[in-house]
C-alpha cells in the first residue's frame, strides 16, 4: 500500500498550525461579541477562555497524534479507539459540513476582500459583483489545490512565508497601536449598558457562552496538523510540540489584537459595527489608527491570512479524505498518490469540486454556523479516547503524556457535552442540519465497506 513521505520538520509543523487558524474570524467577531455583552473586559475574557479551553484540546489530542501519527488525524484515531463506522462518519462530516464547507468560507472572505480593493474596477465593466466574488473564489481553490497537487514542500514553502508575513504584520500593528496616541485606555474600562444591566445572572453566563462561540471559530482548525501525520518528521515528538506552540501564538496573537482594537474604538463604536454585516472591525481600527492607508493595509493582511488559511485547510484536509480511500471507505481515487508529485491527487480534486460546489450554492454560510457544534462532538471523542486508552492499553509506549491528566481531558470533554447540549437547545435547527448531513454517509459507508470487502 502506498504511503506519503514524512518531509516537515517541527518549526513548519508549528507555522502550519498558526495558518489555517489564523483566517477571518479575529478581524470581524469583536463586532457581535461586543453587541452580546456590551463589556470589553468581558469581550478579552471570552478570547482567553476559548484559547485555553483550545489549549486543553491540543494538549489532550496531543497524546493522540503522537500514539497514531497517520494521515487522517482523528479519523485513525477513532479507528483505533472506537470503530470504523464512527470514524467514517467523521471522515463524512468534514466533507460534508466542516472541512469543505471552511475552505469555501475563507476563499469567500478572501474574495470580498479582493473585491473591496479593486471594486471600482470590476464596476467598470458592469460586472455583477457576486457572481466575481464568487469567481474569485472559486479560483483560489483551484489554484491552491493544483499548487497543492505540484507538492507538499511547494504548498509548505508558500504556506511558511505567508505565516512569516502575516505574524510580522501583526506584531508591528499590535506595537503600533499599543503605543500609539490615538484611542484611550479607558476604553477598556468602559461598559456599554445598553440593556445588559437588567440582565440575570443566568442570562449573563448565557451570553458569555453565546459570544464565546464567536471566538471558537476564530480558534477553529488547531488539530488539523494531525491529517498530515504521515508527512512529519519524526511524528511522536513533533506533533505534540507542534500543537502546543501552534495554538500558544495564536492566543498571544488574538488577545494582543483584540486588545488593541479596544483601546483604538470604544465598545459602542464595535456595537455598532454589529448591524452592518459588511464591516470589518480591523479595518475601521486601522483606519483611525493608520489613517486612509489603514484600510488598504489592513484589507491586504485580511487577504494574506485567508489566502493562507484556505491553503493550510486545502492542504492538511485532503489527507483525510486520501486515509478514508485507502481504507476502501470513500471514493477509490482519493487513495491514489500522484507518482511523481507523491501528493493525493484526487483527494484534492473532490475536495476542491465540493468546496466550489458550496461557494456556488451559497450554503456554505449555513454550514459554517454548524462548524463549531459537529467539531466539538468530535473533539470530546477525541479527549474521551485518550481516557479509555489509559484504562484498555495502560503499557502501551506514550512518547508524549497529556500535561494535567486525568484533570484536563476530563475538563475539556465536559465543557464539549456542555457545549454542544446548549448548541442543541440554543440553536436545534442548525444542530439537527448538522447531524443530519453527518448522517447522510450512513448508506454509503454500507455501500462502500461491503465493495471493499468484496
Amino acid at each position: 500500500m502506498s504511503s506519503l513521505q514524512p518531509k516537515i520538520g517541527l518549526s513548519s509543523a508549528s507555522l502550519l498550525v498558526v495558518s489555517v487558524i489564523v483566517g477571518s474570524g479575529v478581524f470581524k467577531k469583536i463586532a457581535p461579541m461586543s453587541a452580546e455583552l456590551g463589556s470589553p473586559w468581558l469581550v478579552l475574557l471570552c478570547w482567553i477562555f476559548a484559547g485555553l479551553i483550545t489549549l486543553a484540546g491540543a494538549l489532550t489530542t496531543a497524546e493522540m497524534a503522537s500514539l497514531f501519527p497517520d494521515s487522517g488525524g482523528e479519523y485513525q484515531y477513532y479507528k483505533k479507539v472506537y470503530n470504523s463506522f464512527f470514524a467514517f462518519l467523521y471522515g463524512w462530516g468534514n466533507f460534508t459540513v466542516m472541512k469543505t464547507a471552511s475552505i469555501a468560507a475563507l476563499a469567500f472572505v478572501f474574495a470580498e476582500s479582493f473585491y473591496s480593493l479593486f471594486s471600482v474596477n470590476f464596476q467598470t465593466f458592469g460586472l455583477d459583483a457576486v457572481i466575481v466574488i464568487k469567481t474569485l473564489a472559486s479560483l483560489l481553490v483551484i489554484g491552491l489545490s493544483y499548487i497543492n497537487h505540484r507538492g507538499l514542500i511547494i504548498a509548505e514553502k508558500l504556506s511558511n512565508l505567508l505565516t512569516f508575513l502575516m505574524l510580522l504584520a501583526v506584531m508591528i500593528f499590535v506595537i503600533w497601536g499599543i503605543f500609539s496616541s490615538k484611542g484611550s485606555w479607558e476604553n477598556i474600562s468602559h461598559t456599554s449598558f445598553q440593556g445588559h444591566h437588567q440582565v440575570s445572572y443566568q442570562n449573563w453566563i448565557k451570553m458569555i457562552f453565546t459570544a464565546s462561540l464567536g471566538a471558537f471559530w476564530g480558534y477553529e482548525g488547531w488539530n488539523h496538523i494531525g491529517f498530515i501525520g504521515e508527512e512529519v518528521k519524526s511524528p511522536q515528538r513533533n506533533l505534540p510540540l507542534a500543537l502546543m506552540f501552534g495554538t500558544l501564538i495564536v492566543i498571544v496573537l488574538y488577545v494582543s489584537l483584540n486588545l488593541v482594537y479596544l483601546k483604538i474604538l470604544p465598545i459602542e463604536m464595535f456595537i455598532e459595527m454589529n448591524g452592518n454585516p459588511n464591516a470589518i472591525a480591523a479595518i475601521e481600527v486601522a483606519r483611525v489608527l493608520i489613517g486612509s492607508w489603514g484600510t488598504a493595509l489592513f484589507a491586504c493582511l485580511i487577504l494574506l491570512t485567508t489566502f493562507n488559511a484556505t491553503n493550510g485547510t486545502i492542504l492538511m484536509s485532503a489527507r483525510l479524505f486520501y486515509a478514508m480511500g485507502r481504507d476502501g471507505l470513500f471514493f477509490k481515487k482519493t487513495a491514489l498518490i500522484h507518482s511523481k508529485y507523491q501528493t493525493p491527487t484526487y483527494a484534492l480534486l473532490f475536495q476542491g469540486c465540493w468546496s466550489i460546489l458550496l461557494i456556488w450554492s451559497g450554503s456554505f454560510d449555513q454550514l459554517t454556523d454548524m462548524l463549531v457544534f459537529a467539531a466539538f462532538i468530535y473533539y470530546g471523542a477525541t479527549a474521551l479516547g485518550v481516557v479509555i486508552l489509559r484504562k484498555k492499553e495502560p503499557n502501551l509506549s506514550r512518547t508524549y503524556r497529556v500535561i494535567g491528566y486525568p484533570f484536563i481531558p476530563i475538563f475539556f470533554i465536559l465543557f464539549c457535552i456542555i457545549l454542544v447540549i446548549v448548541t442543541l437547545f440554543a440553536q436545534p435547527a442548525q444542530a439537527l442540519a448538522g447531524l443530519v448531513l453527518i448522517g447522510s454517509g450512513i448508506p454509503l459507508y454500507f455501500y462502500w465497506r461491503k465493495n471493499h470487502s468484496d
